[in-house]
């Protein structure tokens, strides 16, 4: 479910929404979420000064609030 809305957020800001991917990894408290888009469309991910990053991350911590599970976003190049 938390993989969906960070996809769906990534594929919503950039140019080619076929190049993003999401990759869950869990761990034993946390979830990770790897998010990789194309070269082109990192920094329309990233935001000025990391600001779309930063609300996606913060989105994505009130979800995994809400479920009970900490959950942490990495824009990987």
């Amino acid at each position: 479910m938390m993989k969906n809305l960070v996809e769906a957020m990534a594929r919503a800001l950039v140019d080619k929404p076929e190049d993003v991917s999401v990759k869950e990894v869990d761990g034993e408290k946390t979830t990770i979420f790897e998010l990789r888009v194309a070269a082109s469309d990192l920094g329309k991910v990233i935001g000025k000064q990391g600001k779309t990053a930063r609300a996606m991350r913060t989105i994505l911590s009130a979800s995994g609030t809400k479920i009970g599970k900490r959950a942490s976003l990495e824009i990987l190049e």
